[in-house]
């Protein structure tokens, strides 16, 4: 085979134990070995005592490699083991003990033990790196990147920092026409062990400019968990970036612990995105939609909660409306006589709300990306006209 097993005469050797020796005087071979066996014999009892370790295979053939210099005697012991590495150690110290070869004084160093197992699996993976070398050379000349294929598919590409946010992504974002969006870093990885290296993650609820602008310029796919935060990031992807297509994991389940089946699956049937911004934004609020409601809120310090059909959902008076915003699913509009503030925008962007409309605008207000601000005298004043104050869109 070209390795040597170390076979003892009743099991595979573990290890080999290796010491080098220096003797004053001219000996051989077999007065080494009988100086081995005398000077051990009885020191721990029949469980160590080299000759029953030898008869039973325990201890392999004891190998002694010599030869003779001005007057002295010089080599190598091999002494293969099956014992464990504790017994093991105990045979290698007893041997180095040896202090007297016949007449003459003698030193035995220990050079090293070595795992004839891991020296096995070394040669193993090293013929079968030549074997694949061969076979791909002599069946497959014409396929020259077979090797490098199979590597690619066994090693995982590895999670990359991109942009200035150092998103977790694949390696091959830019080098693709098209990308997947996922949530968060585990996604991300599940993706790369089966091979899909386009992939980014949003990282947080905030989609990032670096995704906003990878989807102006590649075919981007949204490919979200099946959960209500999945619902809030699609929303909040869809209303912000230019978003091509839209692959969920099935419902309660998520992106990272999909198997690759599902995975490939879940994006085999992904849909087209205007679809789903139909069902998820509803109808385009103008003035004409809400005018009526606009003359009957005016003067009564409340604030009317649309759902995504423009229907009435709940009625509060203005004060109770950041508590009722904060509990309340589903809304779509919010309609007040009252004045829009930040910290209300804000609310109505974690809640997924579309459309903000009240009395007037707070000083210093920043309108957050994806919802529509109008206010209620202007839609008043249009009359069934556009009227409206939009912004973040």
């Amino acid at each position: 085979m070209g390795f040597d097993t170390c076979s003892t005469a009743g099991e595979v050797a573990k290890y080999r134990i290796k010491l080098s020796f220096e003797v004053d005087g001219t000996v051989e071979r077999h007065d080494i070995i009988g100086a081995i066996f005398g000077q051990s014999e009885g020191l721990f009892g029949p469980e160590l005592d080299l000759s029953e370790l030898v008869k039973t295979g325990k201890v392999g053939r004891i190998d002694v490699i010599l030869k003779h210099a001005k007057g002295k005697t010089v080599g190598t012991i091999i002494i293969p083991s099956a014992l464990d590495r504790a017994s093991t150690a105990i045979i290698a110290a007893t041997v180095e003990a040896v202090d007297r070869v016949g007449p003459y004084p003698a030193r035995m160093k220990l050079e090293e033990i070595v795992d004839v197992r891991e020296e096995r699996r070394r040669w193993i993976i090293n013929r079968a790196k030549e074997i694949l070398r061969e076979w791909t050379l002599t069946k497959m000349p014409s396929v020259p990147e077979v090797i490098r294929e199979v590597s690619e598919v066994l090693v995982p590409a590895k999670v990359v920092k991109y942009g200035p946010e150092g998103l977790p992504a694949g390696p091959d974002v830019d080098k693709m026409k098209e990308i997947i969006i996922v949530e968060g870093r585990a996604d991300v990885i599940n993706l790369l062990k089966c091979g899909i290296t386009n992939v980014i993650a949003m990282e947080g609820l905030k989609v990032p400019e670096t995704i906003i602008r990878l989807c102006e310029e590649k075919g981007a796919t949204a490919f979200l968990d099946g959960d209500h935060m999945g619902d809030v990031l699609l929303k909040e992807l869809l209303s912000v970036a230019k978003i091509k297509y839209v692959a969920r994991a099935p419902r309660g389940r998520e992106v990272e612990e999909l198997t690759p089946r599902e995975i490939l699956e879940a994006l085999a049937n992904r849909v087209p995105a205007e679809e789903i911004r139909k069902e998820l934004f509803g109808p385009e609020i103008t003035p004409e939609t809400i005018a009526d409601l606009a003359k009957e809120l005016e003067g009564t310090f409340e604030a009317v909660l649309l759902d995504e059909n423009l229907n009435q959902v709940a009625r509060v008076p203005v004060q109770e409306l950041f508590d009722k915003l904060n509990e309340l699913d589903g809304v779509y509009a919010v309609v007040f006589d009252g004045i829009i503030t930040q910290r209300v925008l804000d609310m109505a962007k974690k809640r997924g709300i579309r459309y903000v409309v009240g009395e007037r605008m707070a000083g210093g207000v920043k309108v957050p990306k994806g919802i529509k601000v109008m206010l209620l005298p202007e839609v008043r004043k249009a009359s069934g006209a556009e009227g409206s104050a939009e912004e973040g869109h």
